[in-house]
């Protein structure tokens, strides 16, 4: 059976990225830790994920608890001195997003912040994050594209990710099955949603690198790339009009998971932009 310091690792990098530089993040996979003592998880079928749902809530209710202390500093005019992050913190941040983005990201909402952090660095799917901030799978894809939309301003003009998916393009339109594989994690993901399914799309969910680059293998001929959202990404074009979007999500030149979508709500709040 799965235990608790398996996962400890992984925990500390979530909450670490969530939370940024300093002792807070061990305080929040210490009290994830104590939940598990006291909680009985043998049916619990993803231990994983039911641990980042955790330490992911416990790390919610830390940022809108700084929200609050700011409001009121600045309310009283009082200030307060935080211990300063030592390099060893500064250098796991920088590593999970950069200085840039990681001032940027202390600007935004505790929702915006969790739904960006779990997505775009971790491929959490936007209905697992939905769960853990009570909104909707549509309203919580909201949330992390106005993050990255603003984290954008910190980055080059070059669309994040675009060689990677532009390879990905080319390598699936030559049937080039191998360099397919190079370019995806072993654990990748695809998800269709409703409306991509209804289309003729595939399967909600395909899982493994081998199944997915079967899935897109000799295709993409009708893909452009395009950029969603301030990252690189592609899309199926009829008369003009995006009718599927392929949100790709990027970690360390890996692609992790492939949405696709046609929900008219989600279609209706990406910002697309064209290569």
């Amino acid at each position: 059976m799965e235990t608790f310091e398996e996962h400890r690792t992984h925990l500390v990098a979530v909450a670490t990225r969530i939370l940024g530089p300093g002792g807070d993040a061990e305080d929040a996979v210490q009290e994830a830790w104590l939940r598990y003592s006291r909680t009985d998880v043998s049916e619990v079928e993803n231990l994983r994920g039911w641990l980042t749902t955790v330490v992911s809530r416990i790390c919610l209710d830390q940022l809108r608890s700084r929200t609050a202390r700011r409001e009121d500093i600045v309310e009283t005019h009082l200030e307060r001195a935080s211990a300063a992050p030592t390099p060893e913190d500064d250098a796991v941040v920088a590593e999970a997003v950069g200085g840039a983005i990681q001032t940027v990201l202390d600007e935004l909402s505790p929702p915006e912040r969790v739904a960006f952090v779990l997505h775009d660095l971790f491929a959490v799917s936007f209905d697992e994050i939905a769960q853990m901030l009570d909104r909707s799978p549509a309203a919580t894809r909201q949330l992390a594209s106005r993050a990255r939309r603003r984290i954008r301003g910190t980055t080059p003009a070059t669309a994040p990710g675009r060689e990677v998916v532009e390879a990905f393009l080319k390598a699936a339109r030559a049937g080039e099955f191998d360099s397919l594989l190079e370019l995806l994690d072993p654990s990748v993901v695809c998800r269709a949603d409703a409306t991509s399914v209804a289309m003729g799309g595939p399967v909600p969910l395909i899982v493994g690198a081998h199944d997915v680059a079967t899935r897109f293998n000799g295709g993409a001929a009708a893909l452009f790339t395009t950029i969603v959202d301030g990252l690189a990404g592609a899309a199926w074009m009829y008369r003009g009009e995006a009718k599927v979007v392929f949100d790709f999500t990027i970690v360390d030149d890996k692609i992790v998971a492939i949405d696709m979508l046609s929900d008219p709500d989600v279609m209706a709040g990406l910002v697309l932009e064209k290569v």
